[in-house]
């Protein structure tokens, strides 16, 4: 139990990774299949399984859980700006979503126990500021993992060098291509970052900018990718 409840419009930074730091989007599909849950989870009503493909849609009715303000989904780990919009709505959805997820990943990869390390971190987002920091790292953290790992010259159990070895690609997916325009996909509330900007490439360049300024800290650094970057605390 948290000490601290989730409170009715505050904003909170959420974030998880794989158990042993393992890949937790091993294929494509394993990738969608986590952002449906993202979307038909977040709903009051008890909905079926995602064991399956036909799993009922709940999507699109006016009874969500949480407001997705912005996602990064990475091959070991994931970051969520959530707000609840009802009383218990982000443990419920959290609770919905991982447990979900595990299921169908443990069925499809014929494996057992645990698939996330332990339960979700939190931490809330206190200014407006910040606000607009954290959802410019989230959105952008592919790239920050990837170019920040390019410059380094030392870097330490970086595990997604070892799965890009094992499995030649890695599979990720941020809500940065929503928040241009360039997707079709209408899962983030991003409206509550975008007003705070005179139009979209306003805050293009301002996401770029924070991005920038958190891999120049980390080029030519002893980076333990896994402890450092993976779940990041700023």
């Amino acid at each position: 139990m948290r000490k601290d409840p989730f409170i009715i419009g505050q904003y909170y930074h959420i974030y998880n990774r794989g158990t042993d730091k393992r890949i937790i989007f091993i294929d494509k599909f394993d990738l969608q299949r986590f952002q449906q849950g993202m979307e038909e989870f977040n709903n009051i009503e008890p909905i079926g399984s995602l064991r399956t493909c036909s799993a009922p849609s709940a999507a699109g009715t006016s009874f969500k859980l949480v407001d997705i303000i912005v996602f990064s989904l990475n091959p070991n780990h994931y970051h969520f700006i959530l707000t609840p919009l009802v009383e218990g709505g982000i443990e419920k959805f959290m609770q919905k979503l991982g447990a979900g997820y595990t299921m169908y990943f443990n069925e499809k990869y014929k494996r057992t126990g645990v698939l996330f390390q332990g339960r979700y971190k939190s931490i809330l987002i206190k200014t407006d500021d910040y606000l607009m920091y954290i959802s410019a790292y989230i959105n952008l953290n592919n790239r920050i993992h990837f170019q920040s790992k390019g410059k380094s010259k030392n870097i330490k159990n970086s595990a997604w060098s070892a799965a890009s070895i094992v499995n030649k690609k890695l599979f990720y997916k941020s809500s940065w291509e929503e928040f241009l325009g360039e997707s079709k996909e209408n899962i983030c509330n991003k409206e509550i970052i975008l007003e705070r900007y005179k139009n979209i490439q306003d805050y293009k360049e301002f996401a770029k900018s924070v991005a920038e300024g958190i891999i120049e800290k980390r080029t030519g650094n002893d980076i333990n990718f896994d402890e450092d970057l993976l779940i990041e605390k700023l």
